[in-house]
């Protein structure tokens, strides 16, 4: 029988990073938790006791960053054209 090596990453409550908080979750008792895929869709539904629920509705999508016309010729790349520049407003 071999050990295990304890993990190099140790977290602690204190550790850990809370993201977003949701108003009047907390406290809560939770009935069940599941997901499903719909058209897409990844939805992600914490059902608890008071007949509530809180659902994530998690899609994706792709975006074209940059469309753009170059010439190759002399081997260098020279960009004669730009077709398509992403406006996500992303930096």
């Amino acid at each position: 029988m071999t050990k295990r090596k304890k993990s190099a990453v140790g977290l602690s409550p204190s550790g850990v990073v809370r993201g977003r908080q949701y108003p009047g979750i907390q406290g809560k008792v939770v009935e069940f938790a599941d997901h499903a895929f719909e058209d897409g869709t990844l939805y992600v539904r914490i059902r608890f006791t008071d007949k509530t629920e809180l659902c994530w509705r998690i899609t994706s999508s792709t975006l074209i960053e940059e469309a753009d016309l170059s010439d190759w010729k002399t081997g260098d790349f020279r960009q004669i054209c730009v077709f398509v520049e992403a406006e996500s407003g992303r930096e």
